[in-house]
């Protein structure tokens, strides 16, 4: 049994120090850029994350199955109750040093994140579940072993004659274009990342449509934070909720929204 108290001290200390080692890599003159099997860029900076951020939650739970993206190669084995991590959660906007990344921890039980945490170390955004299962936005200052204020976050009360939408700044393409033109849009955002998931869960958003390729690490943890804030993710294909686990941790396409949007099919 997980003690989530533990769980979320823990996920979030890891996350800062994980996004101060960013930052310092982030500020600095230049920094490698290499390209992955699956021509995916990775950097000095999402390596040091991984190894830092691996490292605490092996140490913490060394009987949870660990998944993380810098060391994907290595998973032979999938479960429904395991950690998974993107310590570096938009190395594009990294690279292009557009300031839209984040860290992402979270845990997934019986196929679902349940708890979560997304930093966006240089907006200054910290989101995640607290012990119950609620999720928090914590503001002002970032002590590395106290959680500080917080403000419980919530999805908002979407109108369908002018909905507020929001979707990826790097992987936007005119499929996606397409199917958020089937909605009455009153405002349209571009962000990077697990920011996403969290701008609909602070209720800046009320609708996020992937259409593309992404990993299970790029999405549970925000995915955990808007389950705790009242907003789910379904598969875009046919609206049954995304499951976690799977053989290859890819997703299918799928929806983050806040409850009250009147989805439309593919």
């Amino acid at each position: 049994m997980i003690d989530y108290n533990k769980l979320t001290v823990l996920m979030r200390s890891l996350s800062l120090q994980a996004g101060a080692k960013i930052m310092e890599i982030y500020a600095s003159d230049d920094f490698d850029v290499k390209v992955k099997s699956d021509e995916s860029p990775v950097t000095i900076a999402d390596e040091a994350a991984d190894a830092i951020i691996s490292s605490g939650l092996k140490a913490a739970y060394p009987d949870v199955l660990l998944v993380t993206e810098e060391q994907a190669a290595t998973h032979q084995s999938t479960g429904e109750t395991f950690l998974i991590v993107d310590p570096l959660d938009g190395t594009k906007e990294f690279i292009q040093r557009r300031g839209d990344f984040t860290v992402n921890i979270a845990l997934v039980e019986n196929g679902t994140p349940t708890r979560g945490v997304v930093y966006a170390p240089a907006r200054g955004r910290m989101f995640f579940t607290a012990a119950d299962g609620a999720s928090v936005e914590e503001t002002g200052a970032f002590a590395l072993d106290t959680i500080g204020e917080t403000r419980p976050i919530s999805v908002s009360k979407p109108d369908n004659s002018g909905l507020l939408v929001v979707a990826s700044k790097s992987h936007r393409d005119q499929a996606t274009d397409d199917y958020i033109n089937k909605y009455s849009v009153t405002d349209m955002k571009s962000a990077g990342s697990s920011l996403k998931f969290c701008l609909v869960a602070t209720g800046e958003a009320d609708l996020y449509p992937r259409l593309g390729r992404t990993m299970e690490w790029d999405t549970a943890a925000g995915h955990a934070v808007l389950k705790g804030a009242g907003g789910d993710v379904v598969r875009f294909d046919d609206h049954t909720p995304l499951a976690y686990g799977k053989a290859n941790y890819e997703n299918p396409f799928f929806i983050a929204f806040a409850p009250g949007v009147a989805l439309k099919g593919a």
